[in-house]
């Protein structure tokens, strides 16, 4: 089984007096433009962002930044399927709480056991310490950790918070999220380091942390196996900010101990080709299209990794 991760920027379908069309893989900061060249441009984006999905080829995929179900099965079938992917009949977008409408989704090529979206868990419900001036009714999760069961295996798909405008507030957020994930699957499962599962998705971690900390690290330590680490520490990213110059991993596959001694020499691979030319560090061949920050398939590179043999 393969099973992967991809923050596709910024999804959405959008119903225009020309007709309906994909949105770019750009900012939502940048001025959406009625034009043809910027159609066009936005059309490029999408199809390279499919062609990195065909290329995964994973039996599972967790994706971050779709704005709803139709966007989701408007994208499978005029631009997933026409680039030569096999199909996936399984997809998931459920509502969360970003309130411009970007959730976490997911595709599978077998039908899930079960799906459960976690978007209205709040912070008084996990038990966790509330900002000063904060409601502890409010969601924990910014997006939403969606669950979804395939036979033996559990996976948990989410989104953290961004490390801005406030790094140190957004630390805290993100740890609340970690802490809340955490206490999922120790509510699901009677032996979490036994049972297996993953945690896939954009964990918005950067480069450097704030308070030192990896905000993520309740997820880790003695509870999960961090399968980037695998990967040798110079090849270890999978986003970069060519304002900075800085190379991050926000991308994660966290592995039950279980299932990470169950394939010792599983190794997470990246997909970088469809990364634009901004990102010098990707050295090997993209794919035809990409531009020098647009077209490309996404700011993020695509995380995968093959678990061999299991059901």
């Amino acid at each position: 089984m393969r099973i992967a991760t991809f923050n596709v920027q910024n999804l959405r379908l959008r119903h225009s007096q020309d007709g309906d069309i994909l949105s770019g893989a750009r900012d939502r900061d940048e001025p959406v433009v009625e034009s043809a060249a910027a159609y066009a441009v936005d059309t490029i984006d999408r199809r390279l962002t499919a062609e990195i999905l065909r290329r995964a080829d994973a039996d599972i995929v967790a994706l971050q930044e779709v704005f709803d179900q139709e966007t989701l099965d408007y994208f499978h079938e005029r631009f997933l399927l026409p680039c030569g992917a096999a199909a996936y009949p399984h997809r998931i977008c459920l509502p969360g709480n970003d309130g411009r409408g970007f959730d976490v989704a997911l595709m599978s090529r077998t039908e899930p056991d079960e799906v459960a979206n976690h978007a209205a868990l709040t912070v008084a419900e996990v038990g966790l310490d509330v900002l000063p001036g904060r409601d502890p009714g409010e969601p924990v999760f910014r997006r939403d950790c969606l669950s979804a069961r395939f036979g033996s295996l559990t996976v948990f798909v989410c989104h953290f918070k961004a490390p801005y405008p406030d790094p140190d507030i957004a630390w805290f957020v993100r740890r609340q999220e970690a802490l809340a994930v955490r206490w999922l699957i120790e509510r699901r499962f009677a032996d979490p380091r036994g049972a297996s599962w993953m945690v896939l998705g954009d964990l918005n971690e950067p480069a450097e942390e704030p308070r030192g900390e990896r905000a993520v690290a309740p997820l880790l330590t003695d509870f999960a196996v961090d399968l980037t680490q695998r990967v040798a520490p110079e090849r270890r990213w999978s986003y970069h900010m060519e304002e900075t110059g800085i190379y991050s991993r926000p991308d994660a596959l966290l592995a039950s101990p279980a299932l990470a001694s169950a394939f010792p020499d599983a190794k997470p691979f990246y997909l970088r080709e469809g990364l634009g030319h901004d990102t010098p560090r990707f050295s090997g061949e993209r794919l035809a299209g990409v531009g020098y920050r647009r077209p490309h398939a996404s700011d993020h590179a695509a995380l995968a990794i093959d678990l061999e043999g299991l059901a």
